[in-house]
C-alpha cells in the first residue's frame, strides 16, 4: 500500500529532487539548455526556497521523494507576482489527483505570501500539464514574464490570486 505524503522540502531530499526532476524532463525529451534542466539551483533546493515567501514540496511515497513544485516570486518582476516552479512528477505517481493538490498548496502557500498573481511556463508538448494549468485557473499570455532563464519554454501562463 502507498503511503503519500505532500511536504515541505527537507535539506535531506536535495539529491533525491534532483534526480526526480533531471528524469522526468529526459522523459519528455525537454532541452537541457534554457530550461529547468539547467538550473543552478537544481541541486540545492532547500536552499533555493529557504527564505521568505517561497516554499517547495515534495511528495513522498513510501519514504521515496517521487515529485515537487515550488513557488517563489517571479525573478524581476513586481513583488505581487510569483511563479509556480518546477512541477515535475514521475510517473508512478501520475494521474492520481497530485497534481491539482500540489498546485492549491502551492497556490494557498502564495496568497499567505501576499502575492496577487501567479506565473508559470511550460513547454508546448506537455499538454497534460496544460489541462492541469487550465483546470485550476492559468490563462495563457502572450509574452514572457520576468527573468527566469527559461528561453526554451514558450508557453506562459497567469493566474489572479
Amino acid at each position: 500500500m502507498n503511503t503519500i505524503v505532500i511536504r515541505p522540502i527537507q535539506k535531506q531530499d536535495n539529491a533525491q529532487i534532483a534526480a526526480v526532476i533531471r528524469k522526468v524532463l529526459i522523459e519528455l525529451n525537454v532541452p537541457k539548455v534554457g530550461t529547468a534542466y539547467a538550473d543552478p539551483q537544481l541541486d540545492s533546493m532547500f536552499e533555493t526556497y529557504d527564505h521568505p515567501r517561497a516554499i517547495y514540496y515534495v511528495i513522498e511515497n513510501n519514504g521515496i521523494i517521487v515529485g515537487g513544485c515550488g513557488v517563489s516570486q517571479l525573478e524581476n518582476e513586481s513583488e505581487s507576482i510569483c511563479e509556480l516552479q518546477k512541477m515535475y512528477f514521475l510517473p508512478e505517481v501520475r494521474g492520481l489527483g497530485l497534481g491539482v493538490q500540489m498546485i492549491q498548496k502551492c497556490l494557498q502557500s502564495a496568497q499567505e505570501f501576499g502575492f496577487k498573481k501567479c506565473y508559470l511556463e511550460t513547454m508546448p508538448y506537455m499538454e497534460a500539464a496544460q489541462q492541469l494549468y487550465k483546470k485550476v485557473g492559468f490563462d495563457y499570455i502572450c509574452a514572457p514574464m520576468g527573468n527566469t532563464g527559461h528561453v526554451s519554454c514558450p508557453v506562459w501562463m497567469l493566474k489572479e490570486l
